[in-house]
C-alpha cells in the first residue's frame, strides 16, 4: 500500500534466455548418443578387439592356405575364408550391442536419459541408430581389407562382382544386425552377463543341438533345421553357401533383418511399458 508521498514500484523487467529454446527431435538424441558411445571404454575394446579377431584369423587362414601350397577349389570363392574372422568378431559385436542399453540401467544413468529425453521410443531409436551404423562402418572396413588381403595372398578364382558385394557388404550388414538383435535383448533382459549370455546362447546353442541330434533318427528333421539356421551357417550362406535348404546370400542377411526386428520391436514395447 503505498502513501502519498510515494511512487508505485516499477515492475522488475522479464528476463530473456540468450539460449535458443526449441523442441528436442532426433537429432539431439543422435547427438547424445554418439557421445556416449565413443566416450567410454567398451566401445574401444570391443571393436579393437574384433578387428583384431578378423585381420588375425582371416590372415592366418590365407597364410595357412599358401603355405600348404594347394591350389583353392575353382568353384569356391576365397573370400569364403574370412567367415571364421567375422563368425568369430561378431561376438565382440554381440557384446557391444547389449552394452548399449544394459550398462545404463546397470548404473542408473537410464534414468538422467530418460528425464533429459522422456520419450523412451526416440532414446532407444538413437541407441540403435548410433549402434548400427558404427558396428556396419567397423565391420565393413575391417571385412573389405582382410578380403583384399586374402584375394591377393591364395592362388585362387577372382571373386564375381556379386561375391564381393556379399563378402564385405553383406557380411557387414549380417554383423551389424547380429548386434542389433542384441541390442534389442538388452532392451528387454536390461542386465549385461544376462543379455550376452542369452545371445550367445541363441547364436551357439541350436549348432550344438543339432549335433546331437544326428544320431537320433525320429529327430533327423528338428536337426536339419537347426544346423540350416543357426548363425554361423547363416554367416556362411552370407558368402553363397548355404547349408542344404537353408538361406544364402542376401536370403541369410534378410534372414537376419527379420530377427533383428523381432528382437527390436521387443525391446521398444519393454522399454515402454516399465518403469526404470
Amino acid at each position: 500500500m503505498t502513501t502519498p508521498h510515494q511512487q508505485p514500484a516499477a515492475p522488475a523487467a522479464s528476463y530473456t534466455s540468450p539460449i535458443p529454446i526449441r523442441r528436442a527431435h532426433l537429432g539431439d538424441a543422435l547427438a547424445s548418443e554418439w557421445t556416449k558411445i565413443r566416450s567410454v571404454r567398451s566401445t574401444m575394446w570391443t571393436l579393437g578387439v574384433m578387428v583384431l579377431l578378423m585381420t588375425v584369423i582371416g590372415l592366418g587362414l590365407a597364410a595357412l592356405v599358401t603355405a600348404v601350397g594347394e591350389p583353392a577349389p575353382t568353384d569356391e570363392s576365397v573370400l569364403g575364408l574370412g567367415v571364421f574372422g567375422a563368425l568369430t568378431g561378431s561376438i565382440c559385436v554381440i557384446t557391444l550391442g547389449a552394452l548399449t542399453v544394459t550398462s545404463e540401467f546397470g548404473t542408473g544413468m537410464i534414468r538422467t536419459t530418460l528425464t533429459a529425453c522422456p520419450s523412451r521410443a526416440r532414446v532407444l531409436a538413437a541407441k540403435a541408430l548410433v549402434f548400427f551404423v558404427l558396428a556396419f562402418t567397423a565391420a565393413l572396413v575391417t571385412v573389405g581389407l582382410v578380403a583384399l588381403c586374402q584375394v591377393a595372398m591364395v592362388d585362387g578364382r577372382e571373386p564375381t562382382g556379386e561375391e564381393w558385394l556379399l563378402g564385405t557388404v553383406g557380411v557387414s550388414l549380417f554383423v551389424a544386425l547380429l548386434g542389433l538383435t542384441s541390442l534389442g535383448v538388452g532392451a528387454v533382459v536390461r542386465h549385461s552377463a544376462g543379455a550376452i549370455t542369452i545371445m550367445l546362447g541363441l547364436m551357439l546353442l541350436p549348432l550344438v543341438a543339432g549335433f546331437f541330434m544326428l544320431g537320433s533318427s525320429a529327430l533327423q528333421d528338428v536337426s536339419e533345421v537347426l544346423l540350416e539356421y543357426s548363425v554361423p551357417a547363416q554367416l556362411i550362406g552370407v558368402y553363397g553357401e548355404a547349408a542344404g535348404s537353408g538361406p544364402a546370400g542376401w536370403g541369410a542377411v534378410a534372414t537376419m533383418l527379420g530377427i533383428a526386428a523381432v528382437a527390436l520391436g521387443a525391446g521398444f514395447a519393454a522399454i515402454g511399458a516399465r518403469d526404470v
